[in-house]
């Protein structure tokens, strides 16, 4: 008899999970599900990290092992004050992958004058 199969995936697209932009405007900085639009878009908002609330393609984003607890649809200030209760700032910053962006930017800035 064969064992039960283990779920490969701990990362789920759904409302509440924190994502980290990694093209356009934003790029590089944190938001959270609020709504998927369709298979290929989510809405996204992150009023404490500067995102706007917008739809953004799943290709442009990546899935954080962070989440929320979110209502389907919840407003800016709503997520703002959950965003703020569960520390996510405070959580991502502590991250290594979080670590190795900013010394990304850091390198990115330096010269030799």
């Amino acid at each position: 008899r064969e064992s039960p199969a283990i779920m490969g995936y701990s990362r789920f697209v759904e409302v509440g999970r924190v994502v980290l932009v990694n093209r356009g405007p934003d790029e590089g900085k944190i938001a959270v599900i609020v709504d998927v639009v369709d298979q290929q878009r989510a809405l996204v908002d992150g009023p404490d990290s500067g995102v706007k609330r917008q739809a953004l393609n799943f290709k442009n984003i990546s899935l954080t092992d962070f989440k929320v607890e979110l209502g389907y649809g919840m407003r800016s200030g709503r997520v703002s004050k959950a965003f703020k209760e569960a520390d996510i700032a405070a959580k991502w910053a502590a991250t290594n992958w979080a670590k190795k962006r900013a010394m990304r930017v850091k390198r990115a800035t330096l010269t030799d004058f």
